[in-house]
């Protein structure tokens, strides 16, 4: 029985192996899309030249005077300005009053894309400042979004 588990994981355990040594692409994903950007420091120019670059056309929108209770969307449009395949691995807001919805697919070089933002104003009062964080395979890793509103009472 000790020999069956044993050949049952060496089994596993070269499937494994196999499976992860290639360049799979799967959903438009390869593994070359994906860089490590907390070791760019690290990287020569050259290399840090190939990675991809977020541009976005403005990091802050501001909704201006809003009544409480409102939900206001707003899409942050921005430019892969770099050399190889972005890709968006989250966009998480400050709060739950704000939701955000990221590209799934990689957007390729001098390809454009958008982050949409949903803010509601329900639980909100006065002067409002949110923030949604995006991360992504370039350097730096995170990217600052910011969302103002004034919120007044009906």
């Amino acid at each position: 029985m000790k020999k069956i588990s044993i050949i049952i994981g060496l089994c596993v355990a070269i499937v494994l192996l196999v499976a992860c040594g290639g360049k799979k692409t799967t959903e438009g994903f390869s593994t070359s899309d994906v860089h490590n950007p907390m070791t760019a420091e690290g990287l020569s120019k050259k290399d840090a030249e190939k990675m991809p670059v977020l541009t976005f056309e403005t990091l802050e929108y501001d909704f201006g005077r809003v009544i409480k209770g409102e939900r206001l969307s707003y899409a942050f449009k921005f430019k892969n300005t770099g050399k190889s395949n972005l890709i968006i691995s989250s966009a998480r807001s400050s709060c739950g009053c704000t939701t955000s919805t990221p590209p799934q697919a990689p957007i390729r070089p001098g390809e454009s894309g958008e982050i949409s933002v949903v803010f509601d104003s329900k639980s909100q009062q006065g002067e409002v400042n949110k923030m949604v964080v995006v991360s992504a395979n370039t350097y730096p890793v995170q990217t600052t979004l910011r969302l103002k509103a004034t919120v007044v009472e009906p």
